[in-house]
């Protein structure tokens, strides 16, 4: 996660309920479960940044016209890099709704108007490859999955114990464990897999995959076929 712009009409929300609001939103879309490993959460939470924003014009489409204050209307904007956004999008438009939804809730407003009416509109835009910076240079995917990674990759840093932990944490959970993000993955048809020194890897997403080949020096058309 980038950047989290949101945009609600000016005075429905006091500081404290914007600080709430984005914190909220960071602590929702970074849970701590068992989709990835606490190391990559936090690492993505160093580069998430919420906005919230209150424009001095508001026109509604709709008409007769409304006041988008009443009740309050939400534009919010989610910036991932491109490569992220398909598999990104049903969530995290799940989970900026419920969040919105809670901020209605503590308001004392309705917060399932937000499910029956289009008052919360969520825009998921991804970043061309070459489109992010930090740390005064251009990211490319496979840096920012580097940088999100490195700190649980470092875990374990011996190539046999990362291995026999590995298998452990993949047996205890009865999933295959993505060893670049931690994620546990099923395994069927689709699952992105490799098998290195004659263990089964599975992964999230084919960035993992590559980072995993890159790191071991594996061909990426080293693929098991769970048919196998």
């Amino acid at each position: 996660m980038l950047a989290i712009d949101v945009y609600v009409p000016k005075g429905v929300l006091n500081e404290e309920e914007r600080q709430a609001l984005g914190r909220r939103l960071i602590d929702a879309l970074m849970q701590e479960d068992d989709s990835h490993a606490v190391e990559v959460l936090d690492a993505q939470r160093l580069i998430t940044q919420v906005l919230v924003h209150e424009p001095a014009t508001w026109v509604l489409g709709r008409r007769p016209a409304a006041d988008p204050a009443d009740p309050p209307r939400y534009l919010v904007r989610v910036t991932v890099p491109a490569s992220w956004r398909k598999e990104m999008c049903e969530y995290a438009v799940t989970i900026v709704t419920d969040a919105l939804a809670e901020t209605e809730r503590a308001a004392g407003r309705d917060p399932e108007r937000l499910r029956r009416e289009p008052h919360a509109v969520v825009l998921l835009d991804g970043v061309a490859e070459g489109g992010i910076g930090f740390f005064g240079k251009v990211m490319s995917s496979m840096d920012l999955t580097e940088f999100v990674s490195r700190d649980y990759r470092d875990r374990e840093p011996d190539p046999v114990t990362r291995t026999r932990a590995h298998e452990q944490r993949a047996q205890e959970r009865e999933q295959l464990i993505d060893p670049i993000c931690g994620m546990g993955v099923e395994l069927d048809d689709s699952t992105l897999t490799l098998v290195h020194n004659g263990t089964l890897y599975g992964f999230c997403h084919g960035l993992c995959r590559r980072a995993f080949a890159d790191e071991h020096g594996l061909p990426l058309g080293r693929e098991h076929s769970p048919a196998e």
